[in-house]
């Protein structure tokens, strides 16, 4: 029996094309990813993203907690309502999954964490918790839902929604929430473009679901939400990453800090683990499609492999995130084989769009 997030009706009203992902029910788009696609980079668009798990921290100690347990410094988080992104380790440095953590007291952190781990989640945090500040309260807060808001008129057309938002939430910088009313609004995502992250009771989910549609906002589905994280860079939990790669070799060294004297589970690790490969951009330049998997042939005596790859409607050419050797340089050359095929490809910093703007 596939779950459900308190959406599910909604997304059949509207004709949604509805697949099995990772055990959960859910939209892969409403009759054209490229359409949803270009309607988010342009204008405005909506995902339904209450798979997700929300999860409240609370107590005395949480803090103290939170240093040890993630590879970023909780302690950057000083102004409530202000969000870290992070990788959660295990003691070999690999990943076990990447989350964001929001400051809302002392005594109050938030964590949104991924789906497909998030009963994997929940049992390491609670294992760390019995060792590490027993009297800490950890709740899964499966009474919400999440819908995220992308595009350049996101804000907008939230305000119009949220009429009494605008004043709170239109100095939020990127990586700030706060909280109006049942509403908590975080300016995060996970498509390159500026919008909000809406947490909110899930029994309200569906009302506030359909006022934004009434104001404009057109429903997108997992394929739009991976094509478009894909151009921004961003990592996808299973297949950039996961408990086997560390951060270092997955493009995250800047959600990691070795710097200060705090010590965190993994870290031990990461100091002795030499760096052999990286995360890097490619842009194919010959006829095709890059895909997960497959294998990158370059000058060096090692090969790499893309693990995430596809068609990108704002470049129109393929692109892929691959791990490959760490000496390969930007602006190289490289093959990547598809189907026994050897085809040229170019080695980019990503992200490959950025707010609308190509950016390689």
């Amino acid at each position: 029996m596939l779950k459900t997030t308190p959406l599910n009706a909604a997304h059949r009203a509207m004709n949604a094309k509805m697949v099995d992902f990772g055990g959960w029910d859910m939209p892969l788009h409403y009759g054209s990813q490229l359409e949803e696609h270009h309607q988010i980079r342009r204008d405005v668009g909506m995902f339904d993203v209450s798979h997700m798990l929300t999860v409240d921290i609370r107590g005395e100690n949480v803090r103290q907690f939170l240093r040890g347990l993630v590879a970023n410094n909780v302690d950057k988080l000083t102004i409530p309502g202000k969000a870290l992104y992070t990788c959660m380790l295990n003691p070999a440095g690999g990943i076990i999954d990447d989350l964001i953590i929001y400051y809302l007291s002392e005594s109050w952190f938030r964590l949104v964490v991924n789906a497909g781990t998030a009963d994997k989640d929940i049992d390491w945090i609670t294992s760390q918790s019995r060792q590490l500040a027993p009297d800490l309260a950890i709740t899964p807060r499966r009474d919400l839902a999440m819908i995220a808001v992308q595009g350049p008129n996101a804000r907008s057309k939230v305000w119009s929604v949220i009429t009494d938002s605008q004043a709170a939430s239109e100095n939020l910088k990127p990586f700030q929430s706060i909280v109006v009313g049942d509403y908590f609004i975080a300016r995060t995502g996970y498509t390159g473009e500026d919008g909000f992250e809406i947490t909110l009771p899930a029994d309200q989910a569906a009302d506030f679901w359909q006022k934004l549609h009434t104001a404009g906002v057109a429903p997108a589905g997992l394929g739009a939400r991976d094509t478009l994280r894909l151009e921004a860079g961003m990592n996808l939990y299973g297949q950039d990453m996961d408990e086997n790669i560390n951060p270092l070799e997955s493009g995250l060294a800047w959600t990691v800090d070795l710097k200060s004297e705090r010590d965190f589970i993994g870290k031990q690790a990461l100091l002795v683990q030499p760096i052999n490969r990286q995360l890097a951009g490619l842009v194919l330049l010959d006829k095709g499609v890059l895909r997960s998997h497959q294998k990158v042939v370059t000058q060096q005596s090692s090969e790499g492999e893309i693990t995430s790859g596809g068609f990108s409607p704002t470049l129109n050419q393929s692109i892929a995130l691959a791990r490959i050797p760490a000496e390969v340089a930007v602006g190289e050359q490289v093959h990547v084989v598809v189907r026994d095929k050897q085809l040229a490809a170019k080695v980019v910093k990503y992200p490959f769009v950025r707010n609308g703007q190509v950016l390689v």
